[in-house]
C-alpha cells in the first residue's frame, strides 16, 4: 500500500471528461497532484452519455494517465453528474395529525420518505432539497417540536432520465472503476464559487459551458431551482462558422473578437475582421451573429428563474464556466436581465496549490472539477505502481471503498446514491417490509386467539347460565342436601 493519500474526481462535462487528483492539507487548502482532460464530443453530447463503450474507454484512459502522474494505483473515484436531462420539480406531501400533536423528527422523515417514493415516468430522483415546512398556516424551516394539527413538507426533487443515469453507472462498471460517491456537479460547483451571503440573500449561478448552460437559484441558503439549458458557447462558434469558415477558425475568431454586448454607437460599419490572410468578414455581421445567440442564452436564463425570486436575488447573478470569459458578458446580463449586481467567478473560493496552467489561468473552466475534488472525503489511493510481490491486492483493504447506503430522509448534500446503494437500500426495504408483514400477521393471529378465547369463555358462561345447567345444579344440590339429612 502506498503511503500517499489523495482524492480523485472525474467530471463528465458537456463536451469533455476531466480527471483530477489532489491532497487536502491541514490548513484547509488543496494541492493538485495530477490533471487530465479528454475530448468527449463524439460520445458525450450536452453532458449525456450516448456511447457506453467509448465513454468507458475514455474513463480508463483518464485513470491510467492519472495513475502514471501519481505513481500509484487509483482504488476509487468521485464522480460529478450533470447534463441536459437534469431538472428540478417541486412537490408537496401533507400529513394530517391528531389534535395538538407535537411534531417529531420521525414525522418529518416519513414525509421525506413518501416524497422519495414518488414515481416519475422514465425519470429518477437524484436528490431532494428540503424547502420550508408549512405547520398549520405558518412556514418553518425546522418544524420539530412545534404543536400542530397539519404538517406539509415542500420539496424540490432533482430528476434525470433513468436511461441516462443507468448509462453513467454502466460506463464505470464496464471500465472497472470503483465509484466512491456520485455528486450533482451543479451543486458541487455552487459550493465552490458562491459565498454564504450570496446563497442566503438570494442569487442565481449561471454556468455557461461548451454545450449547456446550467442555472441554479438559491435563497435563504436553500436550493430553489435547477435547470440545464441545451445551449452553450459552442453554439456561438457554430453560428460564426455559417459565415463560410471551418469551426476551428470560427472558434479562434470568437476568442479574439466576440463580445456579448456592443453599444450601437460603438459599431463601425466599415470595419472588417480577418478570417485568414485572404478572407475577411464585416464586423457588423459578426457582432449581430454573436449577440443574437448570446441574447437567446440570456433570455433562456431569465426564463428559468422562478418568478417569485425575480425581485429577491439580492446576491445578484454569478457567472462562471468557459463561456463567461466572453468580452462584456457581465454588461450583457445587466442590460438584458435588468439586474445591476453581476459578477464572474473566475476561480473557486478554496485555496488551491498548483503549477498547472489550466488551474492557474483562473478562467472558470476548472471550477466544477475543483468543486468535486473538494467534496471528496475518502482516500482514493491504491498500491504504488512499482509495488512488487505476487499478491496484487495486498493491503488493498486499507482503502475504504465507498460508504454505506444513505437513508432517503437524510439532509440533501448533492450526493447521489449509486446503483449499488440503490440495490442495498432496496434489499433493506424488502427485509423491513417482510418484518412489518410478519409482525402484522403475528398481531392478527394474537387478536384472533384472543377472540377465540373470548368466544370460549362466553360459550362456557352461557352454558353455565342455561335452564338445564341451573336445573342440574339444583338437582345436585337437592341430592346433596338429602344425603346430608340421612
Amino acid at each position: 500500500m502506498t503511503d500517499k493519500k489523495f482524492i480523485v474526481a472525474i467530471e463528465l462535462g458537456s463536451s469533455k471528461v476531466t480527471g483530477i487528483a489532489g491532497q487536502k492539507n491541514p490548513d484547509g487548502s488543496i494541492s493538485v497532484l495530477a490533471l487530465v482532460k479528454e475530448d468527449a464530443s463524439s460520445f458525450i453530447r450536452k453532458g449525456v452519455v450516448y456511447n457506453i463503450d467509448k465513454t468507458a474507454q475514455c474513463l480508463q484512459n483518464i485513470v491510467q494517465k492519472l495513475e502514471s502522474q501519481l505513481k500509484a494505483h487509483i482504488a476509487q473515484v468521485f464522480v460529478g453528474v450533470g447534463g441536459q436531462s437534469i431538472r428540478s420539480v417541486r412537490n408537496s406531501i401533507v400529513k394530517e395529525l391528531p389534535e395538538d400533536t407535537i411534531i417529531t423528527q420521525q414525522m418529518v422523515a416519513e414525509l421525506m420518505d413518501a416524497n422519495w417514493a414518488l414515481d416519475y415516468p422514465d425519470q429518477k430522483i437524484l436528490d431532494v432539497a428540503e424547502q420550508e415546512y408549512r405547520v398549520d398556516s405558518q412556514l418553518q424551516m425546522d418544524p420539530v417540536g412545534i404543536r400542530a394539527n397539519r404538517l406539509e413538507g415542500n420539496f424540490l426533487n432533482i430528476l434525470e432520465r433513468k436511461s441516462f443515469f443507468l448509462n453513467i453507472n454502466k460506463c464505470f462498471e464496464v471500465a472497472g472503476i470503483n465509484v466512491a460517491d456520485m455528486y450533482l456537479a451543479p451543486l458541487a460547483l455552487a459550493n465552490s464559487v458562491l459565498t454564504e451571503a450570496e446563497k442566503r440573500s438570494g442569487c442565481a449561478l449561471v454556468d455557461i459551458g461548451a454545450d449547456t448552460t446550467t442555472v441554479t437559484v438559491f435563497s435563504k441558503n436553500v436550493l430553489r431551482h435547477l435547470a440545464v439549458i441545451p445551449l452553450g458557447s459552442n453554439n456561438v462558434t457554430k453560428d460564426i462558422a455559417t459565415l463560410q469558415m471551418e469551426e476551428s477558425d470560427a472558434e479562434k475568431m470568437k476568442l479574439k473578437y466576440a463580445s456579448a454586448f456592443t453599444e450601437s454607437s460603438d459599431i463601425d460599419t466599415t470595419l472588417n475582421y480577418s478570417i485568414d490572410a485572404d478572407r475577411q468578414i464585416e464586423s457588423q455581421k459578426f457582432i449581430e451573429i454573436v449577440e443574437g445567440r448570446m441574447t437567446e442564452i440570456i433570455e433562456n436564463v431569465r426564463y428559468q428563474i422562478p418568478s417569485e425570486y425575480n425581485d429577491k436575488l439580492l446576491g445578484g447573478i454569478i457567472l462562471t464556466g468557459g463561456g463567461s470569459n466572453m468580452k462584456n458578458i457581465e454588461k450583457a446580463f445587466k442590460v438584458m436581465m435588468g439586474i445591476e449586481k453581476v459578477r464572474t467567478a473566475k476561480f473557486v473560493t478554496m485555496s488551491i496549490n498548483s503549477s498547472n496552467d489550466f488551474i492557474t489561468s483562473h478562467n472558470g473552466m476548472m471550477n466544477t472539477v475543483l468543486g468535486l475534488l473538494a467534496k471528496g472525503d475518502i482516500n482514493c489511493a491504491g498500491r504504488a505502481l512499482n509495488q512488487g510481490g505476487s499478491d496484487l491486492f495486498a493491503n488493498e483493504e486499507e482503502v475504504v471503498l465507498g460508504r454505506g447506503p444513505r437513508q432517503l430522509h437524510e439532509k440533501a448534500s448533492g450526493a447521489i446514491r449509486t446503483i449499488q446503494e440503490e440495490e442495498q437500500a432496496a434489499e433493506e426495504a424488502r427485509r423491513q417490509k417482510e418484518e412489518e408483514e410478519r409482525l402484522a400477521r403475528q398481531k392478527i393471529e394474537e387478536e384472533q386467539e384472543r377472540e377465540r378465547q373470548a368466544r370460549e369463555e362466553e360459550r362456557r358462561r352461557r352454558k353455565e347460565n342455561s335452564f338445564w345447567s341451573k336445573f342440574k345444579k339444583r338437582l345436585n344440590d337437592f341430592g346433596n342436601d338429602l344425603a346430608s339429612d340421612e
